[in-house]
């Protein structure tokens, strides 16, 4: 079969829309505001091979572990049409315990004929990934500073959580059991599962219309031709060796300084990623799994394309990425993982785009906050009668850029979430919002400054613990080309005597009833001399 340059687009928009609609599905169903007010989820699908397809425009963060969560779930549990799997292990494709991915085949329509495309299993999968507010664990919220995985929440290998349709309340029950906020958490599953069965049907109406032979050698050629985009890409790269390394802050338990190092050789249409040289994984929990250093490639030599090309499997194809067994990028089980997925995360994509920017001078921006300010409150809410997980990620400064300087309150780089709305938060948590706001002045220097970062401060109504992993505290994000450096973020408790307290950037505090937390976020690094 010869590629048709027009049909090969229609399946790129037919297979994203596929994503997409999983989406919407989810977060019109989902229970919990992390799920339908932030959007902290992603959607997929994927090749009989558990090849990414196509993404929707969610969390970059998944985009290269994704893979790897469907792969595993395929090797492990043999699936039948209407089973679905679920897993959340970080050593078997996850990312932290929180993000629960949840995997369903998709079998050709009886009468189509699979031959040299799919022999008798499912021709496709569809999945989402979508981060629970409590997985258990030691702390409220899963995102504790914890020294080991088992610290961190129930540990889900792949299982059948769907067979035939029917849920395995037995499965379900256990999981439940072992969280914080059951109901909220069980409403969160069934908006998974309805997102999947949304990608089932639409994979399968797909098929009907243009047969399993077609679908299967579009996929193909999506990912070929995504392939060839990045190759392009990297081509345009002089040929050379880059290297960059950042630090980050600590562990939360003792580590301070934390290299992560990347030297960066390009050759031509390939490219090739070294991390091996990056710190021994340490004892909190910033240790990254390999999957997490993949996304974090993959998202940015897509950003260099600036075709609308979509993000599959494709575009890891130049890319060689070495890693080492035991480094904070690579680290072994039983390691603490909670906040490598969205610290270290970060830090990888600064250090990238820091060699990158020697290469190609001038489309680099400065980097930007660097974090994710990860801020989880629980505890028992007096005017509803429940316990609650509250899980948020705040925004900050974007770095500028040769053309313009860096947006100001955005979330940027490895996640892509929103900001929950003040109204939806004080409804669904005794919380009160004493402040929301730009943080004025945080950008750094330069000729195109770097945006700034926000403001959050909410008033506890109910004592609570309260965690918060942060990062770009003890240093701010990087300038470029002689740009000034983005501001510290910092954290702040504010007692009822109205005395502040100026917190480390990872901390866990149980906090009384009138206290207030004040995460004040990093702006992003200027561009050139002011």
């Amino acid at each position: 079969m010869k590629v048709n340059p027009i049909l090969l687009e229609v399946f790129k928009n037919r297979f994203s829309s596929i994503s997409e609609e999983m989406g919407v599905t989810l977060m019109r169903t989902g229970f919990s505001p992390n799920i339908k007010e932030r959007r902290d989820f992603s959607c997929a699908i994927f090749d009989a091979a558990g090849e990414m397809i196509a993404q929707a425009a969610h969390i970059p963060v998944h985009l290269g572990s994704m893979p790897l969560s469907v792969q595993s779930a395929i090797a492990a549990v043999p699936m039948e049409e209407g089973d679905m799997v679920v897993l959340n292990d970080p050593f078997k494709g996850g990312t932290h315990l929180p993000d629960i991915t949840l995997v369903a085949p998709v079998f050709a329509p009886a009468g189509q004929d699979a031959a040299g495309c799919v022999a008798g299993g499912p021709a496709f999968y569809v999945a989402n990934r979508a981060h629970h507010a409590d997985v258990g664990g030691m702390a409220a919220g899963s995102m504790p500073l914890s020294t080991s995985l088992f610290q961190e929440g129930v540990i889900i290998p792949p299982l059948k959580l769907v067979k035939k349709g029917e849920v395995d309340r037995n499965l379900l029950d256990f999981f439940l059991n072992n969280v914080r906020t059951p109901v909220e958490r069980e409403g969160d599953f069934a908006a998974q599962i309805m997102a999947n069965v949304t990608g089932v049907r639409r994979a399968q109406e797909l098929i009907a219309k243009y047969s399993i032979e077609t679908c299967c050698f579009y996929s193909s050629a999506l990912m070929d031709y995504s392939e060839a985009m990045t190759r392009a890409a990297i081509a345009a790269m002089p040929d050379g060796d880059y290297a960059f390394e950042d630090l980050m802050d600590g562990d939360g338990v003792g580590a301070a300084d934390v290299p992560i190092r990347v030297n960066l050789s390009v050759r031509g249409e390939t490219a090739r990623l070294d991390f091996s040289d990056s710190g021994p994984q340490v004892r909190g929990s910033v240790n990254a799994v390999r999957a997490i250093v993949l996304s974090a490639v993959l998202y940015t030599f897509r950003a260099l394309i600036e075709a609308n090309v979509p993000a599959n499997a494709g575009c890891l194809r130049p890319i060689e990425v070495l890693t080492k067994k035991g480094t904070i990028v690579d680290a072994e089980f039983p390691a603490a993982v909670a906040g490598g997925n969205v610290e270290t995360s970060q830090r990888l994509v600064d250090v990238i785009l820091g060699a990158m920017a020697q290469a190609l001078p001038g489309r680099i921006p400065a980097a930007g906050q660097g974090t994710m300010n990860n801020i989880t409150v629980g505890g028992f809410d007096p005017y509803k009668q429940r316990p609650f997980a509250y899980y948020e990620t705040l925004a900050g400064g974007m770095g500028g850029s040769a053309h313009h300087r860096g947006e100001s309150a955005v979330h940027s780089h490895m996640t892509n979430t929103l900001n929950t709305p003040v109204e939806a938060l004080e409804y669904a948590y005794p919380f009160l919002v004493t402040q929301y706001a730009v943080r004025r002045g945080s950008g750094g220097a330069g000729r195109h400054p770097g945006g700034d970062g926000m403001i959050r401060e909410i008033e506890l109504l109910a004592d609570a613990e309260v965690t918060v992993l942060s990062e770009r505290r003890t240093r701010g994000p990087y300038g470029l080309e002689g740009g000034g450096a983005g501001g510290p973020g910092r954290n702040v408790v504010v007692g009822t005597d109205g005395i502040e307290r100026e917190m480390p950037g990872k901390f866990n505090a149980t906090l009384p009833k009138g206290d207030r937390v004040r995460i004040e976020t990093p702006g992003g690094g200027g561009y050139g001399k002011a």
